[in-house]
């Protein structure tokens, strides 16, 4: 993911402090490396403003969850690739806006539902469902798009919008894996790459031929 940042007037408020703390702390040293001691001096809170807010570390996560949802929401609802009136246009419009938005460390690029869904999927039940419910809510932003596209290309097959927006976060999320584990962005840009063809594939379209 880009920097993130959040324009509400409750930008200086302890919660949403430490909110934004765990976005950028978990980015870079993972859910369980991040101490409650790292977000309060993120935040510049005490531990006494922590608890007020979040009765335990795995609700600061599960709130967490929920803020990125939020956050990038509305980030992707203002990103220049809902602008071209073809449906397959803008559906491959979002595959290059999410490769070009790959800048600058890990931490700034990677999303803090997927980095999480990984390591508490099983110790941690309620933070995983948070983290389901962006993954997948994003995802389902797509299908309208892409069912428009299969029914302005006569695309009869047994694959759904659903499904193939489902991959699209397949595809990135497993790009940013691949990126962390060679310490290498490239990584995940080539996987952009392999889904802009992909995705070409399924809609009988060359690449670098007209939409």
């Amino acid at each position: 993911m880009a920097r993130l940042t959040k324009q509400s007037p409750e930008r200086g408020s302890a919660r949403i402090r430490l909110l934004e703390a765990a976005r950028d702390i978990v980015r870079a040293k993972g859910f369980a490396a991040t101490t409650v001691d790292d977000l309060c001096k993120a935040a510049d809170v005490t531990k006494g403003a922590f608890f007020h807010h979040f009765g335990s570390k795995d609700a600061l996560g599960v709130a967490a969850a929920e803020f990125w949802a939020q956050t990038t929401s509305a980030f992707f609802r203002a990103a220049p690739y809902h602008a071209p009136a073809d449906p397959l246009e803008r559906v491959l419009a979002y595959v290059a806006f999410r490769k070009a938005i790959i800048a600058g460390d890990f931490a700034q690029f990677t999303c803090l539902v997927g980095t999480m869904a990984q390591e508490v999927h099983a110790s941690a039940p309620q933070i995983r469902d948070a983290c389901g419910r962006s993954i997948f809510g994003h995802a389902a932003t797509l299908e309208a798009d892409i069912e428009a596209a299969r029914r302005e290309r006569g695309i009869d097959a047994e694959w759904s919008a659903a499904s193939l927006a489902r991959h699209t976060q397949t595809v990135i999320q497993g790009g940013f894996v691949l990126a962390k584990a060679g310490n290498d962005p490239q990584l995940a840009c080539e996987s952009l790459d392999h889904l802009d063809l992909y995705i070409r594939h399924l809609f009988h379209i060359a690449q670098g031929a007209p939409e």
